[in-house]
Formats: structure tokens, sequence, C-alpha cells
């Protein structure tokens, strides 16, 4: 089933109110409507929007997070759903390099609803506690708001929330810096790529592989892929 086409800002998952519309650019030089619930710190995102985001956008994004970190958080309830067909969201869970990250999709394609410290695993802002970690901090302070539904978490008995499965995480300084520092320096590459350019150094090296006798024409007929090996080769120390 193909999504809907968002017209106006969705209803929250958890909350049932009406979220915040925030417009971001798009890795095709467009831009996408993301849907956030402040008080639930939540992001719906529709089919494959999360990956479609420029690291620009994830920057911005980060930022307006951080800017909203006091504001209190509503504990979402046991069932979420679909603010585009209201079918109850599935609980799903993946795994990238900073840990694993869980979200509520929907069945018939719509999308997922995913809270911000979700989000921030996904892109890499946040790492997940070691046990010695989690020993350390117990003593210190007991219980902790999940980072995936809001409930209480004692950690001195549990290593993950019990209504939701999420892992104990820690928004990093260190892993913030060396994310952002990549997502800045891909933001840059992306703005930067000049087409033009690109086009040149393809044919250009397209004409190198030409063979000598070959007949000049008006067009060439170019093996992009390998002609791009001669680009990257060409970039690399």
């Amino acid at each position: 089933m193909n999504p809907l086409p968002k017209t106006s800002p969705s209803p929250c998952p958890s909350c049932t109110q009406t979220m915040t519309r925030l417009e971001l650019p798009q890795r095709n030089y467009r831009t996408l409507a993301l849907d956030l619930c402040f008080p639930c710190h939540g992001i719906w995102f529709d089919p494959f929007e999360s990956e479609q985001l420029t690291p620009g956008a994830v920057i911005e994004l980060f930022k307006l997070i951080h800017a909203h970190r006091e504001d209190s958080r509503r504990q979402h309830p046991a069932t979420l759903h679909c603010p585009r067909c209201n079918d109850r969201l599935i609980a799903g869970l993946d795994v990238v390099r900073s840990g694993r990250f869980n979200y509520h999709r929907c069945l018939q394609n719509h999308g997922r609803f995913t809270t911000f410290a979700q989000f921030m695993i996904e892109k890499g802002f946040v790492r997940q506690l070691v046990p010695a970690e989690i020993k350390a901090l117990a003593a210190q302070i007991g219980t902790v708001h999940c980072s995936g539904c809001g409930a209480p978490v004692d950690i001195r008995r549990q290593d993950a929330c019990s209504h939701c499965s999420s892992p104990i995480t820690i928004l990093d300084p260190e892993a913030v810096e060396k994310a952002l520092a990549d997502y800045e320096n891909k933001e840059f590459v992306r703005t930067q790529r000049n087409p033009e350019a690109l086009a040149d150094a393809l044919m250009a090296i397209e004409r190198q592989r030409r063979p000598r006798n070959a007949p000049e024409s008006g067009m060439l007929t170019a093996d992009l892929f390998m002609s791009g090996v001669g680009v990257v080769l060409d970039l690399l120390p």
C-alpha cells in the first residue's frame, strides 16, 4: 500500500494531539515534512524519510531536540496508533553501529514513530551503557526515564526497560562530537559538489579509455561505473 500524501500535521500516535510540522532538506535537493510531538518526545517518519534526511537536516534536527531537552515528557501508552490509518503500531527493532534502536511501525506501510532518543541512537549521537557504567550510575541515581517510551526504569535491578525493552543509553559528549563532525563534513561535501565538474571528469576519463583509432562522434557512450572508478582513484592519496 502506498503512503498517503501529507496535507496537514498529523496527530501524535501517543497522545493524539496535533504534532508540529517541520520542513527539512532532503537528499534529492527537495524538502520533506516531519511531524514532531515535543511533549511525547516523538517523531513521525513516513516510509524512508529518516534515510532521506541530508546530513545538514540531521544536525538541524539534533539542535532542535537539544533546544527542547528540558521539556517535560509524557509516558507513552501501551498501545500507539498510526496517525494515517489509526491501526495499531507494531514494535520494531533495528541495529546500527551505535547500538540497538526501537520504534513503532504501521503494518500498512504508512511510516513509523520514533522517540528523540531512539532517533539519536540511529544517527550515532548516543551510546549504550555497559554493565559497569550502569552499576556505577545506579549507586547514585537509581531510576531513569526510558529513552524509548518514557517509563521509569530502576537501573539497580534492570539493564533495559521492562515495557519496551529499550537499553539504557546516554548522550555521550564524545559520541556527539564525533557524529556532528561526520555530519558536518558530509554536508560540506554534499553542498560543494559540482555536477558539471563531475560530468567533465567522467568524460575526460572516458575519452582516455576510448581506442585511439575510434571514430570521433558528437556524443560518447560512457561506462559510468568504470569511469567513476577513475574519478575515485584520483581522489585517493
